[in-house]
C-alpha cells in the first residue's frame, strides 16, 4: 500500500498521474474478480488452488517424509462472507510441523494479507468415532468481503511410510487448480492408481531436478462434487490418486513397503502377532461356561458372538496406532467396551478358549471404500475389522459393532466386499457374499373391510434379516407414546389418514427369530363411493413407487441391503355387491426386479398377492433408465383401482 500525505502535495501533474495510475491497478483486480465472479455465477466461493508437495528422503537410515500444503479460495457474493473458517488435519502419526493463514484483501489496487490470530486445535468429529487422535486445527479468518482470498498452508511429517494419503481432485466448491507432487531421492521407488478418470483428465509429468525425481499431477477447472442421496460414497466419483512407496534401498539394501497383497498382510500382522499371549482366566473360565452345553464349534462361536455382541459396547477409538492394534481380549473383558478391532479380537480369543481353532481375526474394508486388494494392495483399502469362522468349505462373517444382526449374515456394510485374514499360517482373501433378497423378507397379510366409508384392517407383520436388525435399532429401547408412533411409522397404510388401533410385538430379543407386529388399524378417506359404485385400490403399500432416479444424476445409486416384499390382501366383498372391474395380474421379471401380482375371488374374499424381490444392490449409469422403466410398469399397477358394484 502506498502511503502519502496529499495535502502536502503541490503538484497537480504528478497527483493527477498518481490517482489515474492507483485506479487503473484496482480496475486490473476487480478486473480479475470479476472475470472469476463470471466464471462462477452460481457459487458463493471457489477455490483458485488446492495443492500438496511430498518431499520424500533418506535419512538416518530410513524414510523421512515431509507434505507441504497449500490451499488458496476466493469469496464471491455476500453470501460466501459468512463462511470465515477452514481447517485441517494432523495426528500422532501425522505430525504438524508448522503452519500459516491470513486473509488477502485488495486495497487502492494492492493486496494486503491480514494474518489469522484466531486458530483452535480440537479432536477432529468423525462419524461413529467416539475417540481419536485426529486433531483438527480450525481458522477463523478475518476481513472477509467479496474478492477475498482465504490461504492457508500448513506443513506435516510421516511417521510411517505405510499410511500416506491419498490425494482427492475434487471438493464440494470449483476448483481452478488441483496438483499433488511427489519428490523422491532417486533410491526411492513410488508407485500409484488414478481413479475415477476414465477421459484421463489429470496431467502427468516425471521430470529430474537436483538429483531428485519429481512427479506431478494437475487437473484444472474442476466441477463440485455433487451431494446425492442413495450415493455410496465421494470415492466412487470424484477423482483421485492413491500413491504408495514401492520400496527403498540404503547401502545396497532394497526395502519393499507396499505394492503387494503379501507386502500389506506383513505389515498388518506386526499389530496382531503377539496378541493374548498371556491366558485370563477369567474370561477362559466365562468362555467354557457359555459354551458348556454346545454340541459343535457353530453352536459354541454362536454363542460366544451373542454374548460380545450384547456385553461388550460398541465405541470407535482411533489412537495412534491403536487405530490398527486391537488391544488385549483381557483388557476389552475389564472394561465392557471396544471398537471393531477389539471386539473381533475377542471373539477370536474367547473361541480359542472355548477349543475352537478355526476363528480368526480379520481386515475388511466397508462399502464406502470402492477398492479390491487387486486394485490397490495398501491401507486405503481397509477400515474395518471383524472375525472369521471357517465352517467346512465356508465361512460365516462376525462382526460385533451391529448389535442386531443374527449370526450367519454379515453386516450390511460390508456385503460385497472382501476379507483378509490368516489361514495355514498364510494369508487368504475371500468375499463377502450380498445377502439375497429372500433373507431379508417383509412378509405380511393385511384382512380388510368395508365399513361404511372407511377401510378396517387386521394385519401381521414379519420381518427377516436386515429388515428385522435394522428396525429393530431404529426403534431401540422407545416406550408407550414414542414407540407407538415409531410403530406406526412402519406400518403406515393407504394415506395420513391411517389410524393404528393396537399392535403387539414378538420376538425382540431373539436375533434367530423374524420381528413380529400384530397389528389392528382404521383407514378413512380411502374408498370412493359414486352412486352404486365402490373405489378401492389394495396397494396400501406401493414398493419402491419413489426410488425413479433422476436423469442427470452422477454417482451411483446404492440401496443399504435388497429386499422381498411378499404381502397378501383379502378383501371381504360387502353383501349386495359384486367386483364390476377386476385388474389384470402382472408380471415382470429383469436384472433389477421380479414381481408377481395375482388377483382372486374365493367364497366373497378378494385376494390380491403380491410378490416383489429385489436384485441389484448397486446401480451404475447404463442401469438408470431400464430401472426406471421398471419401476413407470410397477406404478402403473399400483395405481389400478377395483370397481365393486351394489346389486
Amino acid at each position: 500500500m502506498i502511503q502519502m500525505n496529499w495535502s502536502k502535495l503541490s503538484n497537480k501533474t504528478f497527483t493527477l498521474t498518481l490517482f489515474f495510475a492507483l485506479n487503473s491497478i484496482l480496475a486490473i483486480a476487480q478486473k480479475s474478480f470479476q472475470n472469476i465472479k463470471t466464471l462462477y455465477p452460481d457459487y458463493n466461493e471457489i477455490i483458485l488452488e488446492n495443492s500438496e508437495v511430498y518431499d520424500i528422503s533418506i535419512e538416518n537410515n530410513g524414510l523421512k517424509i515431509i507434505q507441504d500444503n497449500h490451499h488458496e479460495s476466493m469469496v464471491l457474493t455476500q453470501n460466501g462472507i459468512f463462511n470465515n473458517k477452514e481447517s485441517f488435519s494432523y495426528s500422532d502419526l501425522i505430525l504438524l510441523k508448522n503452519y500459516d493463514a491470513y486473509t488477502i484483501i485488495n486495497e487502492n489496487g494492492k493486496d494486503k494479507k491480514i494474518k489469522v490470530t484466531q486458530s483452535i486445535e480440537k479432536q477432529s468429529q468423525q462419524s461413529s468415532i467416539f475417540y481419536n487422535d485426529v486433531k483438527e486445527r480450525q481458522l477463523t479468518f478475518p476481513n472477509i468481503e467479496t474478492g477475498a482470498k482465504k490461504v492457508y498452508n500448513y506443513q506435516v511429517q510421516f511417521l510411517d511410510p505405510h499410511l500416506l494419503h491419498k490425494f482427492i481432485f475434487g471438493d464440494a466448491l470449483p476448483i481452478q487448480n488441483s496438483s499433488l507432487e511427489i519428490r523422491t531421492d532417486k533410491n526411492i521407488v513410488i508407485d500409484y492408481k488414478i481413479f475415477n478418470d476414465p477421459n484421463q483428465s489429470i496431467l502427468y509429468s516425471k521430470t529430474e531436478k537436483k538429483g531428485k525425481w519429481i512427479h506431478k499431477w494437475i487437473l484444472t477447472d474442476i466441477k463440485p462434487a455433487k451431494y446425492e442421496e442413495n450415493a455410496p460414497g465421494y470415492l466412487y466419483i470424484v477423482p483421485h490418486i492413491n500413491f504408495y512407496i514401492k520400496e527403498y534401498t540404503i547401502n545396497g539394501k532394497t526395502t519393499p513397503v507396499l505394492g503387494s497383497i503379501p507386502e500389506l498382510y506383513n505389515y498388518y500382522q506386526q499389530f496382531v502377532k503377539n496378541l493374548n499371549k498371556k491366558e485370563d482366566p477369567d474370561l477362559k473360565a466365562l468362555s467354557l461356561e457359555i459354551t458348556k452345553d454346545k454340541k459343535t464349534d457353530e453352536e459354541k462361536v454362536k454363542s460366544i458372538f451373542y454374548w460380545v455382541k450384547e456385553n461388550i459396547k460398541y465405541i470407535a477409538f482411533e489412537n495412534g496406532y491403536e487405530g490398527f492394534i486391537p488391544r488385549e481380549a483381557s483388557f476389552v473383558f475389564e472394561r465392557k467396551f471396544g471398537d471393531c478391532k477389539d471386539m473381533g479380537n475377542m471373539i477370536s480369543c474367547m473361541a480359542q478358549y472355548a477349543n475352537v481353532k478355526n476363528v480368526t481375526i480379520a481386515w475388511i474394508g466397508t462399502r464406502s471404500i470402492p477398492y479390491s486388494y487387486n486394485d490397490l494392495a495398501t491401507p486405503s483399502v481397509d477400515n474395518h475389522m471383524i472375525a472369521v469362522f471357517k465352517k467346512g468349505d465356508d465361512y460365516v462373517f462376525l462382526d460385533g459393532t451391529d448389535k442386531e444382526t443374527r449370526y450367519g449374515i454379515p453386516t450390511a456394510f460390508i456385503q460385497g466386499k472382501e476379507v483378509l485374514f490368516t489361514e495355514n499360517n498364510q494369508y487368504k482373501i475371500y468375499p463377502v457374499p450380498i445377502v439375497p433378497a429372500n433373507l431379508n423378507e417383509v412378509k405380511e397379510t393385511i384382512n380388510l373391510k368395508i365399513e361404511n366409508s372407511k377401510l378396517t384392517g387386521t394385519a401381521k407383520m414379519i420381518r427377516y434379516g436386515y429388515n428385522r436388525s435394522h428396525i429393530l435399532m431404529q426403534i431401540g429401547d422407545a416406550t408407550s407414546k414414542a414407540r407407538q408412533e415409531m410403530i406406526k411409522s412402519l406400518v403406515l397404510k393407504g394415506n395420513n389418514k391411517f389410524d393404528l388401533k393396537n399392535f403387539k410385538e414378538e420376538n425382540l430379543t431373539d436375533k434367530d427369530l423374524p420381528y413380529v407386529i400384530d397389528y389392528s388399524f382404521d383407514l378413512d378417506n380411502y374408498i370412493i363411493k359414486v352412486d352404486k359404485e365402490i373405489y378401492v385400490n389394495l396397494f396400501l403399500d406401493k414398493f419402491l413407487e419413489k426410488a425413479i432416479i433422476a436423469k442427470d444424476r452422477v454417482s451411483q445409486y446404492e440401496f443399504e441391503y435388497l429386499t422381498q416384499f411378499t404381502t397378501q390382501y383379502t378383501l371381504e366383498i360387502p353383501k349386495n355387491h359384486t367386483i364390476k372391474y377386476l385388474p389384470k395380474n402382472f408380471d415382470m421379471d429383469n436384472d433389477y426386479i421380479k414381481a408377481h401380482f395375482t388377483y382372486e375371488l374365493k367364497n366373497n374374499i378378494l385376494y390380491l398377492d403380491i410378490s416383489l424381490k429385489q436384485k441389484k444392490l448397486l446401480l451404475y449409469k447404463n442401469d438408470f433408465e431400464p430401472w426406471n422403466e421398471a419401476i413407470k410398469k410397477l406404478k402403473t399397477n399400483y395405481n389400478e383401482t377395483i370397481i365393486l358394484l351394489e346389486k
